[in-house]
């Protein structure tokens, strides 16, 4: 990507999201897109190992699908917004919880170092007849911890790029986070997060599988 993109990600963007994370961070659904900001030196490739930060617990796991921008966009209109995405691609918005929900700013939280497994490729837009209808899982072992479908978004594609231009001009190589459905470890009874030895596949139908290894920082050069 290229070395001035951005990564705009999108918070609690699926209903059933929603409603887990009214129940467990007393934040209610975003009436318009809840986006905040990635460093891109967080994004890491498929493979590559992300260390737990060492007053975590672990690192909870959301799949999202990825909207990579093709051109300049400014004061896009929603109903020809998705003529400016190159394509799609797997995210894995791996979250540092402990610092993310101690203030009610996500910065931290969401920057965790390496914390931003993307890929194993990207999809042009014209291979994919309809990115509201692609199937979402996360998978630890053999358990499946998410499944989810993009029906279920508040805010498509379209929509977050017109929100984000009235404001922001987008660039090439910008990356659109779409946000997660339900089936976080934060959601769970009890929580459940990923820890050194854990191994997280994040997968979106017709685009790929992400695998991600979990280490202790210990256990990585940074």
């Amino acid at each position: 990507m290229p070395e001035t993109a951005r990564v705009f990600c999108v918070g609690i963007n699926y209903r059933a999201h929603g409603d887990e994370s009214r129940e467990h961070s007393g934040l209610d659904t975003p009436k318009v897109p809840m986006i905040f900001g990635r460093w891109a030196d967080t994004l890491v490739v498929d493979g590559d190992p992300v260390p737990v930060p060492p007053h975590e617990v672990g690192l909870d796991w959301e799949v999202e699908l990825a909207a990579i921008v093709a051109d300049t966009v400014w004061a896009a209109d929603r109903d020809t917004a998705a003529q400016h995405v190159l394509g799609y691609t797997v995210f894995n918005d791996l979250s540092a919880r402990r610092k993310q929900l101690e203030t009610a700013q996500f910065t931290l939280g969401k920057n965790a170092d390496r914390s931003g497994p993307i890929g194993p490729v990207v999809v042009t837009a014209d291979e994919i007849d309809d990115p509201d209808s692609l199937t979402l899982w996360t998978r630890i072992g053999d358990s499946v911890m998410q499944s989810g479908n993009t029906k279920d978004l508040i805010h498509d594609v379209p929509s977050i790029i017109a929100y984000i231009t009235d404001t922001v001009t987008l660039k090439p190589g910008d990356v659109i986070a779409t946000g997660t459905p339900a089936g976080v470890g934060l959601g769970r009874k009890p929580q459940v997060y990923l820890t050194p030895g854990d191994t997280v596949e994040v997968e979106v139908e017709r685009i790929g599988v992400l695998h991600t290894p979990i280490v202790s920082r210990a256990d990585l050069e940074l």
